[in-house]
């Protein structure tokens, strides 16, 4: 893993992330902002589930794909 290499946003994980979570805060967000958390494929479905049962999940993407449509 090189000092480039994206990392989980899963507190205390250090593995290569796998995925983007898009979401937003509604609260303080316009409709159309997207803060991205990264997670490796262990830790994508409670990063998920965090953000989802407060509203604020929007996407879910792989990694590579959100590099590419960017």
């Amino acid at each position: 893993m090189s000092d480039e290499t994206p990392i989980c946003s899963a507190k205390g994980c250090r593995t290569e992330a796998v995925w983007v979570l898009a979401w937003n805060n509604p609260k303080i967000h316009t409709p159309e902002r997207r803060k991205t958390w990264l997670a490796c494929e262990e830790h994508r479905e409670h990063l998920s589930q965090f953000l989802g049962v407060r509203g604020f999940l929007k996407d879910v993407v792989l990694l590579k794909e959100w590099e590419e449509s960017s």
